[in-house]
């Protein structure tokens, strides 16, 4: 089995999100983290695709979450946890130690691990342990001061702008910076899911346009593979998506992430869309000599022409195999001599003239 290895393409990060399909379990989390982790089928070529390349989880202080009159407020919906909201969300809400627990499971299985956190208080995990990266949910990229706080650990921080407009990312950029630049900038819009004349991937292009000196990537909330894919071959270099074990399983984001087969067939695919990019050029590739000899057509003999036969324009025609002479190396046939019988359509070789 032939494995695919990285030479002069670029890998898209691969991000599997976990968000709250966790359902407030470190079991079923770990479950999804298999899940990201777990190789790509092999396809009819042999390949061995590189799986997804990190997980997200996302931490929230519900004291800093939603007012009291929301947290408090009826949450009657099938896919509630919870009486009231504030009892939904803190049943989803896992400790730092579970985060913990977490991380360390997907560092063993080879995973980056990715933290959203939602308030500067969710900072504690970070006496337990180092995310490889942080991410700012979209809501939060004009929460100045948790950007300050985030961007003074000097952990790598990806930002989504699914909220947020060019004034707002200059905003963030600018606190950020002010204590490093290891910023990821991911084109994003916050509708669950988003309707496809809404996705705008051409965002992608602008931002690496203008933003070019940062990461610029995906996070994607449409339904399908679809636009992901298409995004890489936009120039994203990271592609976020939410993942779960069973589409059907309760809870709000469930029915718009992806489930295994899912997961399986957009890695494929985006890992395909790397090694097609190619370079900018127009070349004859060496994987087509075989067809280009099998189909291409030859100089060849329209009719029968005997040993001594001065050979004329009328008497050529155009015929596969592509191994003899081309249409523009004519003069190479015309007018010289046969050097021994050549039977109606066949090519015509070097071996055959004079």
């Amino acid at each position: 089995m032939q494995v695919y290895i990285e030479k002069d393409m670029k890998e898209t990060y691969i991000i599997g999100e976990i968000g709250q399909n966790h359902n407030g379990s470190v079991d079923l989390a770990k479950l999804i983290v298999e899940l990201v982790a777990r190789p790509i089928k092999e396809d009819m070529f042999g390949l061995q695709l590189k799986p997804m390349n990190a997980v997200k989880m996302t931490k929230r202080d519900l004291s800093e979450e939603l007012a009291d009159s929301q947290m408090n407020k009826p949450y009657d919906s099938p896919n509630s946890f919870g009486r009231t909201y504030g009892e939904h969300r803190a049943f989803l809400e896992l400790s730092d130690e579970e985060h913990f627990e977490v991380y360390k499971y997907a560092k063993s299985l080879g995973l980056d691990f990715i933290e959203t956190l939602c308030a500067i208080n969710c900072l504690s995990m970070l006496k337990l342990f180092t995310p490889d990266r942080l991410k700012v949910a979209s809501r939060d990229l004009t929460n100045l001061p948790l950007l300050a706080a985030l961007a003074e650990t000097k952990i790598p921080i990806i930002l989504s702008t699914g909220m947020a407009g060019k004034k707002e990312l200059d905003e963030a950029l600018e606190v950020i910076t002010r204590y490093h630049s290891d910023i990821s900038i991911l084109h994003c819009v916050s509708q669950y899911p988003t309707r496809p004349e809404n996705v705008n991937l051409n965002t992608i292009t602008y931002l690496k346009k203008h933003y070019g000196q940062y990461k610029i990537g995906f996070s994607d909330h449409t339904i399908g593979i679809s636009a992901p894919v298409v995004a890489v071959g936009m120039g994203a270099e990271i592609i976020e998506k939410h993942i779960t074990i069973d589409r059907r399983m309760k809870g709000t984001d469930q029915a718009g992430s992806l489930g295994p087969d899912g997961v399986n067939r957009m890695v494929r695919d985006i890992r395909y869309i790397e090694m097609s990019m190619g370079v900018e050029d127009i070349h004859i590739d060496k994987s087509v000599e075989s067809s280009r000899i099998k189909l291409e057509r030859s100089i060849a003999s329209r009719h029968e022409i005997k040993a001594g036969d001065t050979i004329t324009l009328d008497d050529i025609h155009m015929l596969s195999p592509g191994d003899g002479f081309k249409w523009d190396e004519r003069e190479k046939v015309v007018g010289k001599v046969a050097r021994k019988d050549i039977k109606a359509n066949e090519i015509i070789y070097k071996d055959d003239i004079q």
